[in-house]
Protein backbone atom coordinates (compact mmCIF):
# COMPACT_ATOMS: atom_id res chain seq x y z
CA UNK A 1 0.00 0.00 0.00
CA UNK A 2 1.48 3.12 -1.00
CA UNK A 3 0.21 6.97 0.35
CA UNK A 4 1.02 10.27 -1.25
CA UNK A 5 1.54 13.50 0.16
CA UNK A 6 1.67 16.23 -2.18
CA UNK A 7 3.04 19.25 -0.42
CA UNK A 8 5.45 17.18 1.35
CA UNK A 9 7.86 20.20 2.05
CA UNK A 10 4.89 21.10 4.73
CA UNK A 11 6.02 22.09 8.08
CA UNK A 12 2.80 20.23 8.99
CA UNK A 13 4.43 17.06 6.97
CA UNK A 14 6.11 15.41 10.64
CA UNK A 15 3.03 15.47 12.41
CA UNK A 16 1.44 13.74 10.06
CA UNK A 17 4.43 11.42 9.28
CA UNK A 18 3.77 10.20 13.45
CA UNK A 19 0.15 10.13 12.63
CA UNK A 20 0.81 6.94 10.16
CA UNK A 21 3.39 5.50 11.85
CA UNK A 22 1.36 5.21 15.03
CA UNK A 23 -1.29 3.64 12.84
CA UNK A 24 1.01 0.87 11.37
CA UNK A 25 -1.22 -2.06 12.95
CA UNK A 26 -4.49 -1.01 11.18
CA UNK A 27 -3.02 0.63 8.47
CA UNK A 28 -0.39 -1.44 6.51
CA UNK A 29 1.07 1.11 4.40
CA UNK A 30 4.64 -0.23 2.54
CA UNK A 31 5.29 2.94 1.08
CA UNK A 32 5.16 6.65 2.31
CA UNK A 33 6.16 9.59 -0.75
CA UNK A 34 6.29 12.74 0.03
CA UNK A 35 5.95 15.09 -2.66
CA UNK A 36 7.03 18.63 -3.62
CA UNK A 37 8.54 21.33 -5.68
CA UNK A 38 11.13 22.50 -3.43
CA UNK A 39 13.90 20.15 -3.39
CA UNK A 40 15.77 21.74 -0.42
CA UNK A 41 12.51 22.12 1.78
CA UNK A 42 11.37 18.65 1.00
CA UNK A 43 15.31 17.17 2.13
CA UNK A 44 14.81 18.68 5.65
CA UNK A 45 11.47 17.29 5.81
CA UNK A 46 12.11 13.89 4.47
CA UNK A 47 15.26 13.54 6.71
CA UNK A 48 12.85 14.18 9.74
CA UNK A 49 10.53 12.45 8.83
CA UNK A 50 12.79 9.45 8.19
CA UNK A 51 14.54 9.84 11.77
CA UNK A 52 10.48 9.65 13.06
CA UNK A 53 9.70 6.55 11.55
CA UNK A 54 13.26 4.86 12.24
CA UNK A 55 12.66 5.99 15.87
CA UNK A 56 8.67 4.53 15.67
CA UNK A 57 9.90 1.40 14.21
CA UNK A 58 8.15 1.87 10.66
CA UNK A 59 9.05 -0.78 8.60
CA UNK A 60 7.84 0.61 5.25
CA UNK A 61 9.53 2.98 2.92
CA UNK A 62 9.77 6.64 2.87
CA UNK A 63 10.04 8.35 -0.97
CA UNK A 64 10.57 11.80 -1.75
CA UNK A 65 10.24 13.17 -4.99
CA UNK A 66 9.73 16.44 -7.19
CA UNK A 67 8.19 14.10 -9.45
CA UNK A 68 4.89 14.29 -9.56
CA UNK A 69 4.06 11.40 -11.56
CA UNK A 70 6.68 9.43 -9.70
CA UNK A 71 4.85 10.07 -6.54
CA UNK A 72 1.62 9.19 -7.21
CA UNK A 73 2.13 6.52 -9.54
CA UNK A 74 0.28 3.36 -7.56
CA UNK A 75 -0.58 5.16 -4.64
CA UNK A 76 -4.18 3.89 -2.89
CA UNK A 77 -4.55 7.22 -1.28
CA UNK A 78 -2.94 11.11 -2.56
CA UNK A 79 -3.16 13.76 0.34
CA UNK A 80 -3.09 17.32 -1.07
CA UNK A 81 -2.05 20.17 1.40
CA UNK A 82 -0.11 22.52 -1.07
CA UNK A 83 -0.19 26.68 -0.50
CA UNK A 84 0.72 28.27 -3.83
CA UNK A 85 2.72 31.10 -3.96
CA UNK A 86 3.76 30.27 0.30
CA UNK A 87 3.51 32.35 3.15
CA UNK A 88 3.86 35.04 0.69
CA UNK A 89 1.49 34.98 -1.23
CA UNK A 90 -0.41 34.17 2.55
CA UNK A 91 0.46 37.80 3.28
CA UNK A 92 -1.17 39.62 0.51
CA UNK A 93 -3.65 38.03 1.22
CA UNK A 94 -3.94 39.07 4.70
CA UNK A 95 -2.65 42.72 4.17
CA UNK A 96 -3.87 43.60 0.97
CA UNK A 97 -7.77 43.89 1.71
CA UNK A 98 -7.10 46.06 4.81
CA UNK A 99 -6.52 48.49 1.82
CA UNK A 100 -10.00 48.74 1.24
CA UNK A 101 -11.26 48.50 4.12
CA UNK A 102 -12.31 45.01 4.57
CA UNK A 103 -11.05 42.10 6.19
CA UNK A 104 -7.76 40.38 5.36
CA UNK A 105 -8.01 36.51 5.64
CA UNK A 106 -6.30 33.61 4.19
CA UNK A 107 -9.34 31.16 3.48
CA UNK A 108 -12.09 33.71 3.81
CA UNK A 109 -13.34 36.95 2.39
CA UNK A 110 -11.13 38.30 -0.49
CA UNK A 111 -7.90 37.02 0.65
CA UNK A 112 -9.35 33.45 0.47
CA UNK A 113 -11.08 33.81 -2.93
CA UNK A 114 -7.69 34.55 -3.92
CA UNK A 115 -6.28 31.67 -2.59
CA UNK A 116 -9.02 29.52 -4.18
CA UNK A 117 -7.96 31.22 -7.32
CA UNK A 118 -4.16 30.55 -7.31
CA UNK A 119 -5.08 26.92 -5.95
CA UNK A 120 -8.07 25.52 -7.91
CA UNK A 121 -6.39 25.00 -11.39
CA UNK A 122 -2.86 23.61 -9.82
CA UNK A 123 -4.75 21.03 -7.51
CA UNK A 124 -7.07 19.88 -10.70
CA UNK A 125 -3.89 19.72 -12.74
CA UNK A 126 -2.20 17.02 -10.13
CA UNK A 127 -5.58 15.50 -9.41
CA UNK A 128 -5.56 14.52 -13.03
CA UNK A 129 -2.24 13.30 -12.83
CA UNK A 130 -3.54 10.96 -10.03
CA UNK A 131 -6.58 10.12 -11.83
CA UNK A 132 -3.74 8.36 -14.84
CA UNK A 133 -1.04 6.84 -12.43
CA UNK A 134 -2.69 6.12 -9.08
CA UNK A 135 -4.24 2.52 -7.94
CA UNK A 136 -8.21 2.37 -9.97
CA UNK A 137 -10.70 4.06 -7.39
CA UNK A 138 -7.46 5.72 -5.24
CA UNK A 139 -9.13 8.67 -2.64
CA UNK A 140 -7.60 12.59 -3.06
CA UNK A 141 -8.03 13.60 0.43
CA UNK A 142 -7.91 17.27 0.15
CA UNK A 143 -6.35 19.49 2.87
CA UNK A 144 -5.43 22.61 0.91
CA UNK A 145 -7.57 25.72 1.50
CA UNK A 146 -10.14 26.82 1.05
CA UNK A 147 -11.32 23.40 1.33
CA UNK A 148 -14.65 23.44 0.68
CA UNK A 149 -14.21 25.84 -2.66
CA UNK A 150 -11.17 22.85 -4.01
CA UNK A 151 -13.47 19.65 -2.96
CA UNK A 152 -16.11 21.57 -5.12
CA UNK A 153 -13.52 21.91 -8.24
CA UNK A 154 -12.42 17.78 -7.36
CA UNK A 155 -15.91 16.64 -7.36
CA UNK A 156 -16.99 18.65 -10.39
CA UNK A 157 -14.24 17.10 -12.75
CA UNK A 158 -15.44 13.80 -11.32
CA UNK A 159 -12.54 12.66 -8.94
CA UNK A 160 -12.99 10.32 -6.00
CA UNK A 161 -12.23 13.03 -3.54
CA UNK A 162 -13.11 14.20 -0.10
CA UNK A 163 -12.32 17.19 1.97
CA UNK A 164 -10.98 17.70 5.29
CA UNK A 165 -10.11 20.29 7.58
CA UNK A 166 -9.27 20.23 11.43
CA UNK A 167 -11.74 22.29 13.43
CA UNK A 168 -14.28 19.83 14.35
CA UNK A 169 -11.88 17.51 15.41
CA UNK A 170 -10.23 20.39 17.09
CA UNK A 171 -13.80 21.38 18.87
CA UNK A 172 -13.97 17.20 19.48
CA UNK A 173 -10.44 17.18 21.49
CA UNK A 174 -11.06 20.03 23.65
CA UNK A 175 -14.62 19.59 24.64
CA UNK A 176 -13.21 15.62 25.28
CA UNK A 177 -10.77 17.04 27.27
CA UNK A 178 -13.56 19.94 29.19
CA UNK A 179 -15.41 17.06 30.15
CA UNK A 180 -12.74 14.54 31.18
CA UNK A 181 -13.88 11.85 28.97
CA UNK A 182 -12.20 9.90 25.83
CA UNK A 183 -12.87 11.71 22.69
CA UNK A 184 -14.32 9.08 21.00
CA UNK A 185 -17.32 9.32 23.56
CA UNK A 186 -18.22 12.79 22.15
CA UNK A 187 -20.32 13.18 19.08
CA UNK A 188 -20.87 16.78 17.49
CA UNK A 189 -23.78 17.81 15.63
CA UNK A 190 -21.46 19.19 13.20
CA UNK A 191 -22.95 21.40 10.23
CA UNK A 192 -22.36 23.83 7.69
CA UNK A 193 -19.38 24.68 5.21
CA UNK A 194 -15.75 24.71 5.50
CA UNK A 195 -15.11 27.23 7.68
CA UNK A 196 -18.48 28.11 8.30
CA UNK A 197 -20.22 25.97 10.32
CA UNK A 198 -21.90 25.27 13.92
CA UNK A 199 -21.77 22.49 16.48
CA UNK A 200 -25.42 21.92 17.42
CA UNK A 201 -25.52 19.29 19.87
CA UNK A 202 -22.35 17.49 22.31
CA UNK A 203 -23.68 14.41 22.65
CA UNK A 204 -21.59 12.63 25.27
CA UNK A 205 -22.76 8.66 25.43
CA UNK A 206 -25.97 9.79 24.39
CA UNK A 207 -26.46 12.85 26.53
CA UNK A 208 -26.75 16.35 25.13
CA UNK A 209 -23.61 18.46 27.24
CA UNK A 210 -24.58 21.18 24.97
CA UNK A 211 -26.88 23.23 27.15
CA UNK A 212 -24.40 23.27 29.80
CA UNK A 213 -21.02 24.74 27.59
CA UNK A 214 -24.03 28.05 26.99
CA UNK A 215 -24.73 28.93 30.40
CA UNK A 216 -22.12 30.23 32.83
CA UNK A 217 -18.47 30.93 33.19
CA UNK A 218 -18.67 27.84 30.79
CA UNK A 219 -20.06 30.52 28.17
CA UNK A 220 -18.63 32.88 28.91
CA UNK A 221 -15.05 31.34 28.71
CA UNK A 222 -16.11 29.67 25.32
CA UNK A 223 -17.01 33.13 24.00
CA UNK A 224 -13.73 34.17 24.46
CA UNK A 225 -11.63 31.46 22.95
CA UNK A 226 -14.12 32.15 19.93
CA UNK A 227 -13.81 36.11 20.18
CA UNK A 228 -17.56 35.95 19.49
CA UNK A 229 -19.84 37.61 22.28
CA UNK A 230 -21.66 35.64 24.83
CA UNK A 231 -24.65 37.20 23.78
CA UNK A 232 -24.48 35.40 19.68
CA UNK A 233 -23.50 31.73 21.42
CA UNK A 234 -26.64 31.99 23.53
CA UNK A 235 -28.85 33.38 20.79
CA UNK A 236 -27.98 30.73 18.20
CA UNK A 237 -28.02 28.00 21.00
CA UNK A 238 -24.69 26.76 18.96
CA UNK A 239 -20.80 26.90 19.25
CA UNK A 240 -20.05 28.78 15.89
CA UNK A 241 -17.06 27.82 13.87
CA UNK A 242 -14.17 30.37 15.01
CA UNK A 243 -13.87 31.26 11.70
CA UNK A 244 -17.71 32.82 12.27
CA UNK A 245 -15.70 35.61 14.46
CA UNK A 246 -14.85 37.10 10.65
CA UNK A 247 -18.66 37.46 9.99
CA UNK A 248 -19.90 38.37 13.28
CA UNK A 249 -17.13 40.60 14.25
CA UNK A 250 -16.42 41.73 10.93
CA UNK A 251 -15.50 45.77 11.98
CA UNK A 252 -14.25 44.70 15.06
CA UNK A 253 -11.28 42.11 13.29
CA UNK A 254 -10.75 44.93 10.58
CA UNK A 255 -9.83 47.81 12.87
CA UNK A 256 -7.84 45.26 14.56
CA UNK A 257 -6.10 44.16 11.24
CA UNK A 258 -5.32 47.77 10.23
CA UNK A 259 -3.73 48.63 13.73
CA UNK A 260 -0.52 46.00 12.67
CA UNK A 261 0.02 42.18 13.21
CA UNK A 262 -1.24 39.55 10.61
CA UNK A 263 -1.04 36.03 11.36
CA UNK A 264 1.26 35.09 7.86
CA UNK A 265 3.80 37.23 9.91
CA UNK A 266 3.83 34.78 12.74
CA UNK A 267 4.05 31.65 11.01
CA UNK A 268 6.43 33.00 8.53
CA UNK A 269 8.84 33.62 11.69
CA UNK A 270 7.81 30.39 13.26
CA UNK A 271 8.43 28.20 9.60
CA UNK A 272 12.15 29.37 9.29
CA UNK A 273 12.21 28.30 13.27
CA UNK A 274 11.01 24.84 12.54
CA UNK A 275 13.07 24.22 9.39
CA UNK A 276 16.14 25.10 11.26
CA UNK A 277 15.31 22.65 14.24
CA UNK A 278 13.62 20.42 11.38
CA UNK A 279 17.63 20.28 9.85
CA UNK A 280 19.02 19.09 13.52
CA UNK A 281 20.25 15.42 12.51
CA UNK A 282 19.63 14.40 15.95
CA UNK A 283 16.00 15.59 15.70
CA UNK A 284 13.69 12.28 15.72
CA UNK A 285 10.31 13.85 16.76
CA UNK A 286 8.22 17.04 15.93
CA UNK A 287 8.94 19.91 18.18
CA UNK A 288 6.45 21.43 20.51
CA UNK A 289 7.31 24.51 18.49
CA UNK A 290 5.01 22.96 15.77
CA UNK A 291 2.00 23.43 18.62
CA UNK A 292 1.93 27.31 17.41
CA UNK A 293 2.08 26.52 13.80
CA UNK A 294 -1.82 26.09 13.52
CA UNK A 295 -3.35 22.89 12.36
CA UNK A 296 -3.76 20.94 15.65
CA UNK A 297 -4.87 17.33 15.61
CA UNK A 298 -4.55 17.42 11.30
CA UNK A 299 -2.38 14.41 11.56
CA UNK A 300 -4.81 12.88 13.57
CA UNK A 301 -7.79 13.49 11.16
CA UNK A 302 -5.51 12.73 8.25
CA UNK A 303 -4.28 9.29 9.06
CA UNK A 304 -7.93 8.75 10.70
CA UNK A 305 -9.54 9.38 7.97
CA UNK A 306 -7.08 7.94 5.43
CA UNK A 307 -7.40 4.25 7.18
CA UNK A 308 -11.28 4.51 7.00
CA UNK A 309 -11.18 4.94 3.46
CA UNK A 310 -8.51 2.29 2.95
CA UNK A 311 -9.34 -0.36 5.43
CA UNK A 312 -13.43 0.45 5.43
CA UNK A 313 -13.49 0.53 9.49
CA UNK A 314 -16.12 2.46 9.44
CA UNK A 315 -15.35 5.08 11.81
CA UNK A 316 -17.00 8.68 12.55
CA UNK A 317 -15.15 11.40 10.83
CA UNK A 318 -15.60 15.47 10.11
CA UNK A 319 -15.53 15.72 6.51
CA UNK A 320 -16.32 17.93 3.66
CA UNK A 321 -18.75 16.22 1.03
CA UNK A 322 -21.85 16.56 -1.69
CA UNK A 323 -24.49 17.60 0.30
CA UNK A 324 -26.87 15.93 -2.00
CA UNK A 325 -29.66 16.66 0.30
CA UNK A 326 -28.28 16.97 3.47
CA UNK A 327 -28.84 20.32 4.17
CA UNK A 328 -32.40 21.60 3.06
CA UNK A 329 -31.97 24.78 1.64
CA UNK A 330 -28.55 23.90 -0.71
CA UNK A 331 -28.16 22.44 -4.01
CA UNK A 332 -27.28 18.99 -4.09
CA UNK A 333 -23.82 20.11 -5.98
CA UNK A 334 -22.67 21.90 -3.45
CA UNK A 335 -20.10 21.31 -0.67
CA UNK A 336 -21.11 20.89 2.81
CA UNK A 337 -19.05 19.73 6.36
CA UNK A 338 -20.67 17.41 8.02
CA UNK A 339 -20.38 14.42 10.48
CA UNK A 340 -20.09 10.94 8.37
CA UNK A 341 -19.20 7.18 9.04
CA UNK A 342 -16.55 6.62 6.39
CA UNK A 343 -16.13 3.16 4.80
CA UNK A 344 -14.01 1.78 1.37
CA UNK A 345 -16.87 3.31 -0.64
CA UNK A 346 -16.57 6.69 0.87
CA UNK A 347 -18.00 9.28 3.61
CA UNK A 348 -21.59 8.45 4.72
CA UNK A 349 -23.09 11.77 6.39
CA UNK A 350 -25.22 11.65 9.24
CA UNK A 351 -28.88 13.37 8.91
CA UNK A 352 -28.62 16.74 9.53
CA UNK A 353 -31.29 18.56 11.15
CA UNK A 354 -32.37 21.80 8.69
CA UNK A 355 -30.86 25.17 10.09
CA UNK A 356 -32.00 28.18 11.55
CA UNK A 357 -32.95 31.13 9.26
CA UNK A 358 -29.75 33.23 10.19
CA UNK A 359 -27.27 29.96 9.66
CA UNK A 360 -29.00 28.96 6.61
CA UNK A 361 -29.10 32.28 4.71
CA UNK A 362 -25.25 33.20 5.61
CA UNK A 363 -24.35 29.12 4.45
CA UNK A 364 -26.42 30.06 1.42
CA UNK A 365 -24.81 32.92 0.17
CA UNK A 366 -21.13 31.87 1.18
CA UNK A 367 -22.66 28.46 -1.18
CA UNK A 368 -23.55 31.27 -4.10
CA UNK A 369 -20.18 32.91 -3.63
CA UNK A 370 -18.40 29.04 -3.91
CA UNK A 371 -19.96 28.28 -6.72
CA UNK A 372 -19.08 31.42 -8.56
CA UNK A 373 -15.33 31.19 -7.12
CA UNK A 374 -14.76 27.86 -9.02
CA UNK A 375 -16.29 29.21 -12.47
CA UNK A 376 -13.56 31.91 -12.13
CA UNK A 377 -11.14 29.99 -10.96
CA UNK A 378 -11.52 27.54 -14.08
CA UNK A 379 -12.06 30.34 -16.99
CA UNK A 380 -10.19 33.33 -15.85
CA UNK A 381 -13.33 35.55 -16.32
CA UNK A 382 -13.02 38.92 -14.46
CA UNK A 383 -17.13 39.42 -14.77
CA UNK A 384 -17.70 35.84 -13.00
CA UNK A 385 -14.72 36.95 -10.26
CA UNK A 386 -16.05 40.40 -9.90
CA UNK A 387 -19.79 38.60 -9.11
CA UNK A 388 -18.15 36.24 -6.93
CA UNK A 389 -17.11 38.79 -4.99
CA UNK A 390 -20.47 40.70 -4.80
CA UNK A 391 -21.96 37.37 -3.81
CA UNK A 392 -19.02 37.31 -1.01
CA UNK A 393 -20.96 38.81 2.55
CA UNK A 394 -17.52 40.05 3.61
CA UNK A 395 -17.41 42.02 0.38
CA UNK A 396 -20.43 42.91 -1.24
CA UNK A 397 -20.20 46.10 -2.99
CA UNK A 398 -20.22 46.31 -6.28
CA UNK A 399 -17.71 49.08 -6.67
CA UNK A 400 -15.52 47.46 -4.29
CA UNK A 401 -15.23 44.77 -5.36
CA UNK A 402 -14.25 45.43 -9.30
CA UNK A 403 -11.52 47.65 -7.25
CA UNK A 404 -10.21 44.88 -5.12
CA UNK A 405 -10.09 42.70 -7.88
CA UNK A 406 -7.99 44.54 -9.88
CA UNK A 407 -5.65 44.81 -6.89
CA UNK A 408 -5.98 41.11 -6.48
CA UNK A 409 -4.98 40.14 -9.73
CA UNK A 410 -1.83 42.47 -9.95
CA UNK A 411 -0.72 41.07 -6.86
CA UNK A 412 -0.59 37.55 -8.26
CA UNK A 413 -0.43 37.81 -11.68
CA UNK A 414 2.92 35.31 -11.57
CA UNK A 415 0.36 32.39 -10.16
CA UNK A 416 -2.67 33.65 -12.42
CA UNK A 417 -2.05 32.74 -16.33
CA UNK A 418 -5.91 32.82 -16.68
CA UNK A 419 -6.86 35.94 -16.10
CA UNK A 420 -4.02 37.44 -17.74
CA UNK A 421 -4.59 35.56 -20.74
CA UNK A 422 -8.24 36.84 -20.71
CA UNK A 423 -6.93 40.68 -19.96
CA UNK A 424 -4.99 40.19 -23.26
CA UNK A 425 -8.00 39.05 -25.09
CA UNK A 426 -9.97 41.72 -23.73
CA UNK A 427 -7.35 44.01 -24.86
Amino acid sequence: MKITVVGGGSTYTPELIEGFARRADVLPVDELVLHDIDAGRLAVIGGLARRILARQGFIGRLTTTTDLAEAVAGAAAVLIQLRVGGQAARLVDETLPNRFGLLGQETTGPGGFAKALRTVPVVLDIAAEVRRRALPGAWIVDFTNPVGIVTRALLDAGHRAVGLCNVAIKFQRQLAARFGTDPGRVRLGHAGLNHLSWIRSVTVDGVDRLPELLTGPALDQLAAELRVPAGALRDLGAIPSYYLHYFYCTEQEVRAQKAGGHRAEKVLAIEKELLALYADPALDHKPDLLEQRGGAYYSEAAAALVTSLLTGDGAHHYVNVRNDGLLTGLPDEAVVEVAADVDTAGPHPVPVPPLPPEMLGLVQAVTAYETLAVEAALTGDRTVARRALVANPLVREWELAAEVLDALLEANRRHLPRFSASEAVDA
